[in-house]
């Protein structure tokens, strides 16, 4: 039998153990649940396993019986703080937090490809290093794995590394999509504190008004991507939280907010940094105000390399055809941590369409309450990320 029969085999169980993990999610960097429930999925499998010392991790060492590069593969864990309104019967049972990205079709996803690969040692050169991993929703759970050496798990350092992510739109099911280059954007923060001096709102000349200054810093940071930045330089600026005063007689002693930061570029992000603190001290100084700024980077840009690129690409159409490949126009602005494992080894990043109905378009997407995903695409990426290690030619680091 070849892999996809082998999978098709597995369909019930990785069916069952994502909504295992679907009806009891977790949050953060420490999924004791989660947790337990893959090293069981992987008790008695041909591995090296061990777990993480600061976060829940579990990552295990699959030896082929031919000689051949490391290749790691990544699966996320991880949910989000929503709740969830999607009806399904197996929906969380956990108030407040949801897989709404999809992370429990990864999880069960990695778990396939190691059952798929470790009936196949024989065939097998090199070695897989499955990378489970807590904490990819803003809690830099990738990093925490890099500095605790899931890179050498083998023994001798990775060659090689994938990620696949599902979507809930944008594909239609059961499509892949990749790209070279930048696939997912740079994300930084911008935390600005407006500090003025509060009085009576009947008498604003005696009182030092944050609110319309932080209301124009708004307003410039959005013009300001338009104006300092060529149109096809993409960059992203979105206040998504303001917060001033109580009550609408009281002008308040501060004016607060946050905003993301995509960029695509080192160049475009060291601008941004720059730029933004100038121009919003400069706004409350323009209004007698102070104002603390805070430019915090957080996730590079995922950049994919070109050769594995070349190599998802060719599995693709090899393994289901032609027509189950799409090669991205243009990157996602969305951002990811597997970008620091592939800012140290080569390898790529890439997106299966896992949408719940027929017709993708207009479906509430990752992180939406009501966001659903198809669990009939488990087999087919569990598919993939095993061929990724079994075809896996020697890649350079371009």
């Amino acid at each position: 039998m070849d892999l996809r029969e082998d999978g098709e085999l597995l369909r019930d169980d990785l069916i069952r153990l994502r909504r295992e993990l679907h009806q009891e999610p977790e949050i953060g960097l420490h999924l004791p649940a989660t947790q337990a429930r893959v090293l069981a999925a992987l008790d008695g499998l041909p591995l090296e396993i061990s777990t993480g010392e600061g976060l829940s991790s579990v990552t295990a060492v699959l030896r082929g019986d031919r000689p051949g590069p490391v290749v790691l593969l990544r699966g996320d864990m991880d949910a989000l703080p929503v709740t969830e309104l999607t009806g399904l019967p197996f929906a969380s049972r956990v108030d407040g937090v949801m897989h709404a990205c999809g992370h429990d079709l990864h999880t069960a996803g990695l778990v396939g490809a190691a059952r798929l690969l470790a009936a196949r040692r024989g065939e097998l050169a090199g070695d897989v290093v499955f990378m489970f991993q807590p904490g990819e929703e803003g809690y830099d759970g990738a990093g925490l794995m890099l500095r605790e050496g899931v890179l050498d798990a083998a023994g001798r350092p990775v060659d090689v590394a994938y990620a696949l992510h599902v979507l809930a739109t944008d594909f239609p099911r059961g499509v892949f999509a990749c790209r070279p280059g930048p696939i997912m954007s740079a994300a930084a923060g911008l935390f600005v504190r407006v500090v003025g001096a509060g009085g009576h709102g009947s008498a604003p000349h005696d009182a030092r008004d944050p609110i319309p200054a932080a209301c124009e810093m708004v307003t410039a940071l959005h013009a300001m991507v338009g104006r300092r930045f060529s149109p096809f330089e993409p960059v992203v600026l979105t206040v998504g939280a303001f917060h001033a005063g109580q009550l609408r007689t009281i002008i308040p002693d501060e004016a607060v907010f946050e905003a993301t930061v995509r960029t695509f570029s080192a160049e475009a992000a060291r601008t941004m940094a720059r730029e933004t603190v100038l121009l919003c001290e400069g706004i409350a100084a323009a209004h007698g105000l102070r104002a603390e700024v805070r430019f915090q980077e957080e996730y590079p840009a995922t950049v994919n390399h070109q050769a594995g690129h070349e190599h998802v690409a060719s599995t693709v159409r090899d393994v289901f055809g032609a027509e189950r490949f799409r090669a991205m126009a243009v990157p996602d602005t969305g951002s990811e941590d597997f970008s620091r494992v592939l800012q140290q080894v080569p390898g790529a990043y890439l997106f299966l369409g896992a949408a719940a109905a027929d017709d993708h378009v207009g479906l509430p997407n990752n992180h939406a309450p009501r966001a659903m995903f198809d669990d009939d695409v488990l087999v087919d990426g569990a598919v993939l990320l095993a061929e990724l290690a079994l075809r896996q030619p020697a890649l350079s680091s371009t």
